[in-house]
């Protein structure tokens, strides 16, 4: 889910292409080369070593026509109070 919101934030113009090239080096130095969109929302060191979501993360951009709010919760069994936790009022 990190990487295709990730990727949809980019495409969208959320997010520059050097930035993506900056995560996509980082990535690669760790050996998830392909995690380069998940990490525009993945910012924890422990979700990028891991490649899995732990935190929820908020994202706001906007497009000519739309002001887009993206949340990336985790779907990992283990961090599903964090996913409540970050969608109560």
């Amino acid at each position: 889910k990190s990487t295709t919101t990730g990727h949809l934030i980019y495409q969208c113009g959320g997010i520059d292409k050097r930035t993506i090239e900056k995560f996509e080096k980082e990535a690669a130095e760790l050996g998830k080369g392909s995690f380069k969109y998940a990490w525009v929302l993945d910012k924890l060191k422990a979700e990028r070593e891991r490649g899995i979501t732990i935190d929820i993360a908020l994202w706001k951009f906007e497009t000519p026509r739309y002001y887009v709010t993206v949340i990336d919760a985790p779907g990992h069994r283990d961090f599903i109070k964090n996913m409540i936790t970050g969608t109560s009022p």
